[in-house]
């Protein structure tokens, strides 16, 4: 089997300065960003390039409305390159924008239409937790069809991922906690899944060390502690990248996206609502596999048994970051738990595969429960 693939090449700079000084940005390129990034780090350099700023075209996560309007207004300039200077949104984003976009781009996440890949596409990440400069999954909400779905396929891979720890100073708080515990989440489940290698245990296994002992010091003196582990936290996110990138993700973020698209709850934070729950489930029915390995590697970081207790313990300590809450709290009714369900089981089958053990329907429908 194959163990290991990086597909882009990954350029590593401290500031934005530096990679503008090797990258060059000009005429012939698309800056798809926000403006609050544009203005402190592309401004100052008086960069001359055609620009897009996301926010004109919505708010929140991708979407298939966002990716037909910005698409449309692509259509303005003559470029090669795409370089795509911002969080989850804009990066999943110009994946899609990066190929021949369809009128309505939902015929690529169907598979009505195929991909095809016209420009060059450097991604710059300003956030610490999606890693997927390294991945060719895209996920968008498809407001037509009341669901999120990805693509991921190879013409959605970036040419070259660039990793500037300086911009990712700004991110609020509260936006490095959900960016930083998806990138966790993606270590853990990749380390689970039936397609990892010793490869990519070795990237999970970093990932998860480095974002918990940042967590760690975080907890102990506060959130600005942050600021002094932004290196290791984007590297960390960038290893969990390349991780479920061979491996893949499975059930807690097949059934986050849900509520993330139903009541537009955002990525990473979504993630965390079902994380310890399916883990629970797991530990259920396969507690002597793989997972043991799982259990020790979180109770050595918090001094605590590595039985089925390991994962109260873990949403103790992450609870410190980000509160746990009932899916109700959201807006989700009772009804909704057999809705979801059927909605996972349905749309999420590229995640489900990789799950450390199957779910039954019937069991997946149990964890919303649980949770609701």
């Amino acid at each position: 089997m194959q163990a290991l693939r990086v597909v882009p090449k990954v350029f590593y700079f401290d500031t934005f300065k530096e990679f503008n000084d090797e990258f060059k940005i000009g005429k012939d390129d698309l800056l798809v960003t926000n403006e609050w990034m544009y203005t402190p780090y592309v401004a100052p350099l008086g960069i001359d390039t055609n620009v897009i700023l996301q926010e004109k075209f919505g708010s929140g996560e991708p979407s298939d409305e966002m990716i037909n309007a910005m698409a449309a207004e692509m259509k303005k300039y003559n470029f090669k390159r795409i370089i795509a200077f911002g969080g989850g949104t804009i990066v999943d984003i110009c994946k899609v924008l990066a190929l021949d976009v369809p009128e309505q781009s939902v015929d690529l996440f169907t598979g009505k239409v195929p991909p095809k890949k016209i420009k060059e596409l450097v991604v710059v990440p300003t956030t610490c937790g999606t890693g997927s400069e390294v991945t060719n999954v895209a996920i968008a909400e498809l407001k037509s069809l009341h669901t999120k779905k990805g693509i991921a396929v190879e013409e959605t891979y970036a040419d070259t991922a660039v990793l500037v720890p300086e911009t990712v100073k700004g991110l609020p708080y509260k936006f490095f906690v959900t960016s930083s515990i998806d990138a966790l989440i993606h270590a853990i489940e990749s380390y689970l899944s039936p397609k990892a290698s010793p490869f990519t245990e070795m990237y999970s296994l970093k990932a998860i060390e480095m974002i918990m002992a940042g967590y760690k010091e975080v907890v102990a003196k506060g959130e600005d502690e942050r600021l002094k582990y932004l290196k290791d936290f984007v590297l960390a996110s960038n290893y969990a990248g390349i991780a479920f990138g061979n491996a893949g993700c499975a059930a807690v973020h097949a059934l986050s996206y849900s509520i993330g698209a139903a009541f537009h709850v955002a990525h990473g934070e979504a993630n965390y609502q079902f994380f310890t729950e399916v883990f629970k489930m797991y530990m259920r029915k396969n507690p002597d596999g793989k997972i043991k390995q799982a259990n020790k590697i979180f109770a050595d970081i918090l001094g605590c048994t590595d039985g089925p207790e390991v994962y109260d313990e873990l949403e103790k300590f992450l609870n410190k970051l980000i509160v746990k809450k009932p899916l109700k709290d959201y807006g989700m009714t009772e009804a909704q738990i057999d809705e979801f369900t059927k909605s996972t089981v349905e749309n999420q089958q590229r995640l489900l595969a990789n799950n450390y053990v199957p779910l039954s329907d019937a069991e997946i429908r149990e964890i919303f429960a649980n949770l609701y």
